[in-house]
């Protein structure tokens, strides 16, 4: 499976409002950018230790914020940059341009491309919040495609993590509809004729409840001695990230 991981080059005009809109409960600009470094970093490395391919899809100075585009002067650099400060200088890293003016366009584009014009068998679209993700989980989804045409990671509030396809599928407003994108992409599976199989839950620490979540389980993970992703749990230690019983943050 060829695992596309779209990374935009971290900057503070990229923060989602989801985390970043109310400081007192979530994070400051700044610090999101730490967090999504870390991220990032981690789920390259678990895609690396997989059997998976890796692709870093992304974004262009046509696709960012104007804001962004007057600080980065290469965004391809950028991501580059902090892909070989994971894996090393020696690493082949293959990074492409994201094409499209939507989220879902830039999705749809990339795995129907990859398909249909560069013969790809299988193609997953990896979210780089999903710090929790490991080896099992993506060679996993590459297993469950030999018995499915669709394979979707579930994350929280109808989200997903991890979307596999060895057939392209109808991706218009997939991602930017009212309903959650899990149930749209589930829903244009079936209506294409294909089979649409479940992978197991990650959370995405892209707002207050999924990176709560994320929290919440990294510390269970340590405290059992089990594998915990170590950029993301630096982070949150340097940040001094906790989260109350009811998993918020605090």
């Amino acid at each position: 499976m060829l695992v596309v991981v779209p990374v935009d080059p971290p900057h503070e005009s990229l923060a989602p409002p989801t985390l970043t809109d109310d400081p007192a409960n979530g994070l400051s600009k700044a610090e999101f950018v730490t967090l999504y470094r870390a991220t990032v970093s981690d789920v390259i490395a678990a895609v690396d230790s997989s059997g998976g391919d890796l692709l870093l899809n992304v974004r262009d100075e046509q696709t960012l914020p104007e804001e962004a585009r007057d600080s980065i002067a290469d965004p391809r650099g950028a991501v580059r940059s902090l892909a070989e400060q994971r894996l090393g200088t020696d690493t082949d890293i293959r990074i492409e341009p994201q094409v499209g003016s939507t989220r879902s366009a830039r999705i749809g584009n990339t795995v129907t491309h990859l398909l249909e014009r560069e013969g790809v068998n299988s193609v997953g679209v990896l979210d780089p919040m999903a710090a929790l993700v490991g080896r099992p989980q993506i060679d996993g989804v590459a297993m469950s495609l030999r018995r499915n045409e669709i394979v979707l990671g579930p994350a929280q509030a109808g989200q997903v993590y991890l979307a596999a396809f060895t057939d392209p599928i109808d991706f218009t407003d997939v991602f930017d509809a009212s309903r959650s994108p899990i149930e749209v992409l589930s829903s244009r599976g079936v209506g294409a004729d294909l089979g649409v199989g479940f992978a197991p839950r990650v959370p995405l620490a892209s707002d207050a409840q999924g990176l709560g979540t994320t929290i919440a389980e990294i510390r269970a993970l340590e405290s059992a001695g089990r594998a915990i992703p170590q950029a993301t749990t630096a982070v949150i230690e340097e940040l001094g990230l906790e989260t109350g019983a009811d998993g918020t943050l605090r």
